[in-house]
Order: C-alpha cells, then sequence, then structure tokens
C-alpha cells in the first residue's frame, strides 16, 4: 500500500499510524511494551516501519488504557523508556524521524487526572526536545484530543479543550514554540506579530 500511495504521490508523506508495540520476534519486547499482551496482537514497530516508502515512524501511547492498575510512578518509568526505545530505534535502526501520533491520558469530568497528565506529558516532551535539539529522530508528539469549545459531542475520555485547561495548553505551547525554534528555516518567521511563539521561546 505505502508502495502504491507513493506511485501516486512521491512527496506525500507515508506512515503506518499504528500503536508502536514491539512483535514477538524482537527482543526487547517483554522489556518495552507495557504487557505480554501487546507483543501476540499481530504488528510489530521495527518490522513495519522498516518497510521502505514508510517516510517516518508511528507511534502511540495510552499509559492509561494500557496499563489500567498500575499507579502513575510506573506509568511514568514504562512511558520514559517506551520514548527512549522508539527514539533509539529510529536514530540506530530505522534511520528515520519518529512522531508519537497519539498521545492520550484520561481526564474525568471533575478534571481529576489533569495533574497526571501533565506530568506524563512533560515526560515525553523533554525526551523528544532533547532528541531534537541533536538532530536526531525525535521529531514531535500530537495530543489525543485537543478540542475547541463546542464540539463536546466529539469527545472522549482522552480529550480536553485548551482553554479550559490552561497548564496542559501552556506545556504545548512552550513544545510547539521550542521545536519550532529549531526547525524554523528563519529567525524573521519567529517574529510575526501574531506568532503564538513571540515571547514563549526557550
Amino acid at each position: 500500500m505505502a508502495a502504491f500511495v507513493k506511485s501516486l504521490d512521491q512527496k506525500h508523506l507515508v506512515t503506518v499510524g499504528l500503536e508502536g508495540f514491539y512483535g514477538l520476534n524482537t527482543t526487547k519486547g517483554l522489556e518495552v511494551n507495557p504487557g505480554e499482551w501487546a507483543a501476540s496482537l499481530g504488528s510489530d514497530f521495527i518490522q513495519n516501519s522498516a518497510i521502505e516508502n514508510i517516510d517516518f515512524a508511528s507511534v502511540h501511547a495510552y499509559p492509561d488504557s494500557w496499563m489500567p492498575h498500575d499507579d502513575m510512578e510506573a506509568k511514568a518509568r514504562f512511558l520514559s523508556r517506551w520514548v527512549d526505545s522508539h527514539i533509539s530505534d529510529g536514530d540506530h535502526v530505522l534511520k528515520k524521524p519518529v512522531i508519537f501520533t497519539e498521545v492520550g491520558s484520561l481526564v474525568h469530568a471533575d478534571n481529576q487526572g489533569l495533574a497526571d497528565k501533565d506530568i506524563l506529558l512533560k515526560t515525553m516532551y523533554e525526551k523528544i526536545y532533547e532528541s531534537a535539539k541533536k538532530r536526531q529522530a525525535g521529531a514531535g508528539a500530537l495530543i489525543w484530543q485537543l478540542l475547541v469549545e463546542g464540539v463536546g459531542e466529539y469527545s472522549d475520555r482522552f480529550s480536553i479543550v485548551a482553554w479550559d485547561n490552561p497548564s496542559t495548553y501552556k506545556l504545548i505551547l512552550k513544545q510547539s514554540c521550542r521545536l519550532k525554534s529549531i526547525f524554523a528555516k528563519s529567525i524573521q518567521s519567529r517574529k510575526l506579530n501574531k506568532d503564538p511563539c513571540s515571547g514563549n521561546l526557550p
């Protein structure tokens, strides 16, 4: 399928879009996966991402769903290993950028869990930023899911509205601006009057 897409549009970036679990043939699967069950689902991060026409590796991160009975410390340790392992594989095995295309933490109606969400998000952001600064494989992380007011019917247990969750919004903005400062083509592009990164660069 990736080859077919490329035959239609050589400039179209293609990825797999799976969770990033390591398969049964990957020796570190038990060490890095959230549980033994993850290796038996029929996908493998290395094999899927190594396909020639796959431009960047895609990974998800849902520690609350994958480890529902673990405490916050265990989830943070898992996430740290998870991010490190996939970025390292992007650098040394795949030679491709790695984007965490879905990152989600549970937030309840009373905003319980928001502090945990921020801790996990900051952990991921710091690792990606450190990798990006060195022009290594860590390329970004996308929230699942960020909503605007008035679209509550599309909400799920992972959704946040930026203006209702200022601490999370500030983390997202800061990370966006930090990555922009690395990848921006010119300093002038960061000085536009309506640039939300004005005054928010590291």
